[in-house]
């Protein structure tokens, strides 16, 4: 049985969601989850459900790392935090994978030191998921985990996103892309350029540039690109969903005479809102690290939780990690060298 470490006292509704997902993802998948915080706050949200004979467990951690506190403050001083005692699980190897809604920079900087890079890695890679037009999904990597990056690293990214990309959506050849400022190969700053002469001459089916409005457009499978213009990329398209689920909300409730109308829109309102809900996607692994690790949004509600836990259970049944490092050795592709 996969086990999964869930820090039960990360993000906005925890431990309620916390306890939640991790009931609901140990009754449909079998995955026996370490509910991984105050034993007493914990244990008072388990009592709220029926839980008898799932494979669930609580391992107390006395301190919790705020939204607030500094990455690496809360690293160095709160030692027994639920977020350091769930990566010590991983690393000690008494979970397959750990899952985190809690505070993201706080997140990784504890897995970098904890759990520590892979042999061939230079520097991790947090992927997110991008619904596209076309129904699937598309991931961009990196969202945040690097300020700036060289083009050796963006080739890295592009081989941990392919393999994970095969192992969650099934494609066996996955498309790769280079996020710039144009499709043409001469469009981009010097990394881009770089990044691009590298990029096609690596083993991937690379199609080249994408430029900005070809994310959701399914235009590439995996997208490429430095920490901080992934990062705002991710910010601004999560604001303007919001922004555009808020008006199209508004507008049905100013607008609608008919109620049959009404009932219709609302239906159609509601399959928009699913289509761009995160929490079907769960969270954003941060690849290259020692470990499964998915870091989920700060807002997780139940459901995110849910497939996170999934998510990391199906990365470590996969052998992630292992195919990463294998594909990074062969095609030798390191700074470090």
């Amino acid at each position: 049985m996969t086990t999964i470490a869930l820090d039960a006292m990360g993000g906005d509704h925890a431990p309620r969601a916390e306890v939640e997902g991790a009931i609901l993802a140990a009754r449909e998948f079998g995955v026996r989850v370490l509910l991984v915080g105050q034993q007493e706050a914990v244990k008072h949200e388990l009592a709220k459900h029926s839980h008898r004979g799932l494979p669930l467990e609580i391992v107390h951690a006395s301190e919790v790392i705020s939204m607030d506190d500094s990455p690496v403050m809360a690293f160095r001083k709160k030692k027994d935090s639920s977020v350091h005692v769930s990566a010590r699980l991983v690393k000690n190897g008494e979970a397959d994978g750990f899952v985190s809604a809690g505070n993201t920079g706080a997140v990784m900087a504890t897995a970098h030191f904890i759990l520590g890079t892979l042999p061939s890695v230079d520097r991790p890679a947090l992927a997110a998921p991008f619904p596209t037009s076309r129904g699937g999904v598309s991931v961009m990597l990196d969202v945040g985990a690097n300020v700036d990056s060289k083009a050796v690293h963006l080739e890295q990214f592009a081989i941990m996103g392919e393999i994970y990309y095969r192992v969650i959506f099934g494609t066996r050849r996955p498309k790769v892309g280079l996020l710039s400022i144009g499709e043409e190969e001469v469009k981009g700053n010097e990394l881009t350029k770089e990044a691009h002469n590298r990029l096609k001459r690596m083993p991937l089916h690379f199609v080249g540039n994408v430029e900005g409005r070809h994310v959701f457009a399914g235009e590439a499978d995996v997208i490429v690109c430095d920490g901080f213009i992934g990062n705002v990329a991710l910010k601004i398209s999560e604001g303007l969903v919001e922004h555009i689920g808020t008006t199209l909300k508004e507008a049905l409730n100013s607008t609608l005479a008919s109620q049959v109308g009404y009932v219709f829109a609302r239906k159609a309102f509601a399959d928009f809102k699913k289509k761009l809900d995160y929490s079907e996607y769960g969270g954003a692994p941060l690849l290259g690290v020692r470990g499964i690790l998915i870091i989920g949004h700060g807002r997780s509600n139940e459901n995110a939780i849910k497939n996170a836990i999934r998510v990391a259970a199906e990365l470590s049944h996969a052998k992630l990690n292992e195919k990463i490092e294998q594909e990074l050795s062969e095609v030798g592709v390191s700074a470090k060298r």
